[in-house]
Protein backbone atom coordinates (compact mmCIF):
# COMPACT_ATOMS: atom_id res chain seq x y z
CA UNK A 1 0.00 0.00 0.00
CA UNK A 2 1.18 3.15 -1.12
CA UNK A 3 -0.63 5.47 1.09
CA UNK A 4 -2.75 5.91 3.89
CA UNK A 5 -4.36 9.20 5.61
CA UNK A 6 -3.66 8.70 8.89
CA UNK A 7 -0.73 6.52 10.59
CA UNK A 8 -1.10 6.45 14.30
CA UNK A 9 2.39 5.00 15.78
CA UNK A 10 1.91 3.46 19.48
CA UNK A 11 1.65 0.76 21.58
CA UNK A 12 -0.69 -2.11 21.90
CA UNK A 13 -1.65 -2.98 25.77
CA UNK A 14 -3.57 -5.26 27.30
CA UNK A 15 -5.27 -3.29 30.31
CA UNK A 16 -5.59 -4.34 33.92
CA UNK A 17 -7.37 -1.16 35.81
CA UNK A 18 -7.53 -0.39 39.05
CA UNK A 19 -9.92 1.93 40.18
CA UNK A 20 -8.95 3.67 43.47
CA UNK A 21 -12.26 2.70 45.04
CA UNK A 22 -10.77 -0.73 44.66
CA UNK A 23 -12.73 -1.99 41.40
CA UNK A 24 -11.03 -3.55 38.16
CA UNK A 25 -11.61 -3.62 34.90
CA UNK A 26 -9.42 -7.08 33.76
CA UNK A 27 -8.60 -7.59 30.24
CA UNK A 28 -9.01 -4.41 28.39
CA UNK A 29 -8.09 -3.16 25.06
CA UNK A 30 -5.76 0.00 25.17
CA UNK A 31 -2.30 1.38 24.61
CA UNK A 32 -1.21 4.45 23.77
CA UNK A 33 -1.70 3.66 19.96
CA UNK A 34 -4.46 2.16 19.87
CA UNK A 35 -6.50 5.02 21.67
CA UNK A 36 -4.90 7.84 19.40
CA UNK A 37 -5.99 5.83 16.26
CA UNK A 38 -9.60 5.12 18.58
CA UNK A 39 -9.71 9.06 17.69
CA UNK A 40 -8.97 8.81 14.46
CA UNK A 41 -11.90 6.61 14.08
CA UNK A 42 -14.69 8.50 15.93
CA UNK A 43 -13.58 11.27 13.96
CA UNK A 44 -14.46 9.75 10.36
CA UNK A 45 -11.22 8.17 9.28
CA UNK A 46 -9.80 4.55 9.13
CA UNK A 47 -6.21 5.26 10.19
CA UNK A 48 -3.74 2.53 9.98
CA UNK A 49 -2.06 1.57 13.48
CA UNK A 50 1.50 1.04 13.42
CA UNK A 51 2.52 -1.44 16.65
CA UNK A 52 3.66 -4.12 18.03
CA UNK A 53 1.63 -7.32 19.13
CA UNK A 54 1.61 -10.12 19.96
CA UNK A 55 0.51 -13.81 18.28
CA UNK A 56 -1.32 -15.05 21.03
CA UNK A 57 -3.74 -11.62 21.06
CA UNK A 58 -7.17 -12.27 21.68
CA UNK A 59 -9.33 -13.19 18.65
CA UNK A 60 -12.22 -10.74 19.79
CA UNK A 61 -9.52 -7.96 19.71
CA UNK A 62 -8.32 -9.18 16.42
CA UNK A 63 -11.94 -8.54 15.06
CA UNK A 64 -11.89 -5.19 16.64
CA UNK A 65 -8.65 -4.50 14.87
CA UNK A 66 -10.17 -5.52 11.49
CA UNK A 67 -13.31 -3.65 11.77
CA UNK A 68 -11.98 -0.26 12.84
CA UNK A 69 -8.59 0.11 11.62
CA UNK A 70 -6.18 -0.88 8.74
CA UNK A 71 -4.15 -3.25 10.08
CA UNK A 72 -1.48 -3.67 7.41
CA UNK A 73 0.92 -1.75 9.99
CA UNK A 74 0.98 -4.44 12.51
CA UNK A 75 4.04 -6.57 13.10
CA UNK A 76 3.31 -9.48 14.41
CA UNK A 77 6.02 -10.97 16.82
CA UNK A 78 5.91 -14.80 19.26
CA UNK A 79 6.10 -13.39 22.44
CA UNK A 80 3.44 -12.67 24.74
CA UNK A 81 1.30 -9.79 24.02
CA UNK A 82 2.19 -6.85 26.28
CA UNK A 83 -0.02 -6.71 29.17
CA UNK A 84 -0.02 -4.25 32.37
CA UNK A 85 -1.77 -2.87 35.73
CA UNK A 86 -3.03 0.45 35.22
CA UNK A 87 -3.44 1.82 39.03
CA UNK A 88 -5.50 4.58 39.26
CA UNK A 89 -5.22 7.09 42.79
CA UNK A 90 -7.78 9.72 44.06
CA UNK A 91 -6.09 12.43 42.79
CA UNK A 92 -5.47 11.08 39.27
CA UNK A 93 -2.07 9.96 39.25
CA UNK A 94 -1.94 6.74 37.28
CA UNK A 95 0.71 3.73 37.80
CA UNK A 96 1.59 1.40 35.13
CA UNK A 97 3.05 -1.67 35.98
CA UNK A 98 3.75 -4.75 32.95
CA UNK A 99 2.94 -8.15 34.02
CA UNK A 100 4.66 -9.54 30.78
CA UNK A 101 8.36 -10.59 30.64
CA UNK A 102 8.99 -8.75 27.30
CA UNK A 103 7.94 -4.79 27.09
CA UNK A 104 10.56 -3.49 25.02
CA UNK A 105 9.61 -4.20 21.74
CA UNK A 106 6.17 -3.69 22.32
CA UNK A 107 6.79 0.06 23.77
CA UNK A 108 9.77 1.28 21.24
CA UNK A 109 8.91 -0.28 17.67
CA UNK A 110 8.31 0.02 15.33
CA UNK A 111 11.09 1.65 14.39
CA UNK A 112 10.87 4.45 11.59
CA UNK A 113 13.14 1.90 9.36
CA UNK A 114 10.58 -1.21 9.75
CA UNK A 115 10.37 -2.66 6.22
CA UNK A 116 6.70 -3.79 7.64
CA UNK A 117 5.62 -0.23 7.45
CA UNK A 118 5.11 -0.19 3.73
CA UNK A 119 3.76 3.03 2.96
CA UNK A 120 4.94 5.35 0.94
CA UNK A 121 3.35 8.42 2.00
CA UNK A 122 0.97 9.39 4.74
CA UNK A 123 -1.29 12.59 4.97
CA UNK A 124 -1.53 12.73 9.37
CA UNK A 125 1.27 10.73 11.21
CA UNK A 126 1.02 10.71 15.08
CA UNK A 127 3.90 9.63 17.24
CA UNK A 128 4.06 8.41 20.56
CA UNK A 129 7.52 7.91 21.30
CA UNK A 130 10.58 9.66 23.28
CA UNK A 131 12.34 12.62 21.59
CA UNK A 132 15.16 10.53 20.09
CA UNK A 133 12.60 8.78 17.85
CA UNK A 134 11.02 11.78 16.17
CA UNK A 135 13.70 12.60 13.43
CA UNK A 136 13.64 8.96 12.14
CA UNK A 137 9.69 9.47 11.60
CA UNK A 138 9.87 12.37 10.50
CA UNK A 139 12.85 11.37 7.69
CA UNK A 140 10.47 8.75 6.87
CA UNK A 141 7.50 10.97 6.34
CA UNK A 142 8.53 14.26 5.38
CA UNK A 143 5.47 15.91 4.12
CA UNK A 144 3.36 14.08 6.42
CA UNK A 145 1.64 16.76 9.32
CA UNK A 146 3.81 14.91 12.52
CA UNK A 147 1.48 15.16 15.68
CA UNK A 148 4.63 14.21 18.97
CA UNK A 149 2.80 12.98 21.51
CA UNK A 150 5.73 13.01 23.94
CA UNK A 151 6.03 9.76 26.02
CA UNK A 152 4.61 10.03 29.76
CA UNK A 153 7.77 7.92 31.65
CA UNK A 154 10.58 10.49 29.27
CA UNK A 155 8.12 13.64 30.29
CA UNK A 156 8.71 12.71 34.01
CA UNK A 157 12.10 12.31 33.81
CA UNK A 158 11.87 16.07 33.64
CA UNK A 159 14.79 16.13 31.28
CA UNK A 160 14.38 19.42 29.51
CA UNK A 161 16.99 19.60 27.26
CA UNK A 162 16.21 15.96 25.69
CA UNK A 163 12.70 16.88 25.14
CA UNK A 164 13.81 20.07 22.80
CA UNK A 165 15.47 17.74 20.30
CA UNK A 166 11.88 16.21 19.17
CA UNK A 167 10.79 20.01 18.71
CA UNK A 168 12.28 20.74 15.19
CA UNK A 169 10.54 17.60 13.60
CA UNK A 170 7.17 17.68 14.54
CA UNK A 171 4.44 20.10 13.33
CA UNK A 172 2.32 19.33 16.24
CA UNK A 173 3.23 18.67 20.10
CA UNK A 174 1.12 17.51 22.87
CA UNK A 175 2.31 16.91 26.26
CA UNK A 176 -0.43 16.66 29.05
CA UNK A 177 0.16 19.68 31.61
CA UNK A 178 1.57 17.47 34.82
CA UNK A 179 4.30 15.96 32.08
CA UNK A 180 4.87 20.11 30.76
CA UNK A 181 5.24 21.11 34.15
CA UNK A 182 7.75 18.59 35.33
CA UNK A 183 9.69 19.12 31.90
CA UNK A 184 9.69 23.44 32.89
CA UNK A 185 9.54 23.07 36.25
CA UNK A 186 6.53 25.59 36.24
CA UNK A 187 3.00 24.97 37.61
CA UNK A 188 1.30 27.62 35.31
CA UNK A 189 -0.51 26.23 32.12
CA UNK A 190 -0.03 29.83 30.03
CA UNK A 191 3.46 30.67 31.25
CA UNK A 192 4.09 26.95 29.83
CA UNK A 193 2.58 27.64 26.56
CA UNK A 194 4.95 30.59 26.35
CA UNK A 195 7.96 29.00 27.10
CA UNK A 196 6.92 25.61 24.22
CA UNK A 197 6.63 28.71 21.46
CA UNK A 198 9.42 30.16 22.01
CA UNK A 199 11.28 26.85 22.26
CA UNK A 200 10.05 26.27 18.60
CA UNK A 201 6.98 24.13 18.76
CA UNK A 202 4.96 25.45 15.74
CA UNK A 203 1.64 23.66 16.97
CA UNK A 204 0.59 23.09 20.24
CA UNK A 205 -2.02 20.95 22.39
CA UNK A 206 -1.43 21.79 26.03
CA UNK A 207 -3.99 18.62 27.99
CA UNK A 208 -5.42 19.70 31.33
CA UNK A 209 -7.85 16.55 31.83
CA UNK A 210 -11.27 18.27 33.39
CA UNK A 211 -9.95 22.06 32.57
CA UNK A 212 -9.81 21.14 28.51
CA UNK A 213 -6.63 22.08 26.52
CA UNK A 214 -5.30 25.11 25.66
CA UNK A 215 -3.90 25.17 21.93
CA UNK A 216 -1.36 27.98 20.39
CA UNK A 217 0.73 28.23 17.46
CA UNK A 218 3.78 30.58 16.09
CA UNK A 219 3.29 33.76 14.87
CA UNK A 220 0.33 34.82 16.74
CA UNK A 221 -0.42 36.14 19.66
CA UNK A 222 -3.98 34.49 21.11
CA UNK A 223 -4.08 31.09 22.55
CA UNK A 224 -7.27 29.56 23.17
CA UNK A 225 -8.97 27.11 25.94
CA UNK A 226 -11.11 24.23 24.75
CA UNK A 227 -12.97 23.11 26.85
CA UNK A 228 -13.66 19.58 28.28
CA UNK A 229 -16.95 18.06 26.79
CA UNK A 230 -19.02 17.43 29.50
CA UNK A 231 -20.57 13.53 29.45
CA UNK A 232 -23.36 11.89 31.42
CA UNK A 233 -20.63 9.48 33.43
CA UNK A 234 -16.80 9.32 33.21
CA UNK A 235 -16.02 5.70 33.34
CA UNK A 236 -12.19 5.73 32.61
CA UNK A 237 -9.97 7.71 31.68
CA UNK A 238 -7.46 5.53 30.60
CA UNK A 239 -6.34 6.94 26.98
CA UNK A 240 -8.37 9.62 26.87
CA UNK A 241 -5.13 12.41 26.48
CA UNK A 242 -4.14 9.74 23.33
CA UNK A 243 -7.79 9.65 21.76
CA UNK A 244 -7.78 13.75 21.86
CA UNK A 245 -4.44 13.33 19.68
CA UNK A 246 -6.30 11.26 17.18
CA UNK A 247 -8.81 13.79 17.03
CA UNK A 248 -7.26 16.61 16.84
CA UNK A 249 -4.86 15.78 14.01
CA UNK A 250 -8.14 14.71 11.69
CA UNK A 251 -9.17 18.26 13.04
CA UNK A 252 -6.18 19.94 11.88
CA UNK A 253 -5.35 17.80 8.49
CA UNK A 254 -9.26 18.70 7.43
CA UNK A 255 -9.39 22.40 8.48
CA UNK A 256 -6.12 23.56 9.15
CA UNK A 257 -7.56 25.41 11.75
CA UNK A 258 -6.51 25.42 15.38
CA UNK A 259 -10.00 25.88 17.32
CA UNK A 260 -11.63 23.34 15.10
CA UNK A 261 -8.95 21.07 15.77
CA UNK A 262 -8.80 21.44 19.58
CA UNK A 263 -12.56 20.68 19.34
CA UNK A 264 -12.20 17.42 17.25
CA UNK A 265 -9.37 16.32 20.12
CA UNK A 266 -12.03 17.55 23.08
CA UNK A 267 -15.15 15.84 21.62
CA UNK A 268 -12.70 12.45 20.85
CA UNK A 269 -11.59 12.21 24.21
CA UNK A 270 -14.87 12.82 25.47
CA UNK A 271 -15.96 9.16 23.91
CA UNK A 272 -13.00 7.38 25.90
CA UNK A 273 -14.28 8.96 29.23
CA UNK A 274 -17.66 7.26 29.23
CA UNK A 275 -16.14 3.89 28.05
CA UNK A 276 -13.58 1.35 29.39
CA UNK A 277 -11.09 0.66 27.21
CA UNK A 278 -11.34 1.28 23.38
CA UNK A 279 -14.50 -0.34 22.73
CA UNK A 280 -17.07 -0.15 19.49
CA UNK A 281 -17.62 2.78 17.57
CA UNK A 282 -20.96 3.98 18.28
CA UNK A 283 -23.83 3.48 15.41
CA UNK A 284 -24.65 6.99 15.49
CA UNK A 285 -20.92 8.25 16.31
CA UNK A 286 -21.95 10.97 13.35
CA UNK A 287 -24.52 12.87 14.88
CA UNK A 288 -23.19 12.37 18.65
CA UNK A 289 -19.36 13.59 17.24
CA UNK A 290 -21.06 16.97 15.31
CA UNK A 291 -23.33 17.71 18.75
CA UNK A 292 -20.41 17.51 20.78
CA UNK A 293 -18.55 19.44 18.39
CA UNK A 294 -21.15 22.49 18.18
CA UNK A 295 -20.95 22.19 22.07
CA UNK A 296 -17.28 22.59 22.52
CA UNK A 297 -17.09 25.22 20.38
CA UNK A 298 -19.40 27.42 22.50
CA UNK A 299 -17.77 27.37 25.29
CA UNK A 300 -13.94 28.33 23.47
CA UNK A 301 -12.40 31.23 24.89
CA UNK A 302 -9.47 33.33 23.78
CA UNK A 303 -6.04 33.77 25.55
CA UNK A 304 -3.80 36.82 25.16
CA UNK A 305 0.01 35.49 24.97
Amino acid sequence: MSHTDFLAIGSVIIDDIVYPDGRTSMGVLGGGGTHTAYGMVLSGETPSLGAVVGRDLPENIRARFENDFDTSGLIWVDHEQLRGWQIFEWNGKRSEIFRSEVSHPFLFEPYADNPHITYTSVTGLTVLRDPQYIESWRNRFPMATLLWEPDRGYMMTGDYEGFLVGIPYADIVSPNLLEAQTVYRIKDAVEIVRRMLADGVRVMALRMGEKGSIVAQQGSSTAYQIPAVAVSEIVDQTGAGNTYCGGFIVGWCRHHDLVTAGCYGAVAASFALETIGVTDIPTDVISIFTNRLNIARQGVKEIPL
